[in-house]
């Protein structure tokens, strides 16, 4: 699908960062491969690491990386009694099973997380956040909310409003075909 040129398009400006540079060099030498998708999935793969630099460089000094940081922040804005099963945890969170279950052993040994019978399953398992895990998460869900905040601070609010809103339709589409 080949587009047109608008302002504000890669191909209307001069690159300004290494994944234009590298959209132009495609261009230079498959000019028949739209690679347009480099413009947004480059920029995202570039930043994810970016993004997680910082956030686990603000999350360090409570001891946590982004993972674990997730799965307890994800039980404390669930709201008291701070519970939830791994699946509900799984379909919040980005991970794997195994991933999930590798992390709540580390956060159970570590007294932030327990586990307890399900009372309407016996064989299912209920995660609940500890109130050292609470004390935790919440003192580190400021410092992480401030490395988000740091991290878009080069956008106005309304390049926030559009591109948060353009992600969540990428995401709508993925979501609808898993």
């Amino acid at each position: 699908m080949k587009r047109s040129a608008r302002p504000g398009d890669m191909k209307a400006r001069p690159p300004t960062d290494r994944v234009g540079a590298g959209m132009q060099r495609w261009r230079r030498e498959f000019p028949d491969i739209d690679c347009s998708g480099k413009a947004v999935i480059g920029r995202m793969l570039y930043l994810h690491d970016r993004v997680l630099r910082e956030v686990n460089r603000a999350l360090a000094p409570h001891g946590l990386k982004y993972p674990a940081y997730a799965i307890l922040a994800t039980l404390r804005v669930e709201g008291a009694p701070f519970r939830m099963s791994p699946k509900a945890l799984l379909d919040a969170l980005i991970l794997t099973s195994g991933g999930l279950s590798n992390l709540l052993r580390r956060l159970e040994n570590e007294g932030l997380v327990r586990r307890l019978s399900d009372s309407k399953d016996r064989r299912g398992v209920i995660v609940e956040l500890t109130a050292a895990g609470r004390a935790r998460v919440e003192a580190a869900m400021r410092d992480h909310a401030a490395a988000e905040r740091r991290l878009v601070g080069s956008l106005s609010a309304r390049q926030c409003e559009e591109i948060g809103g353009a992600l969540a339709v990428m995401m709508d589409r993925r979501d609808a075909r898993a």
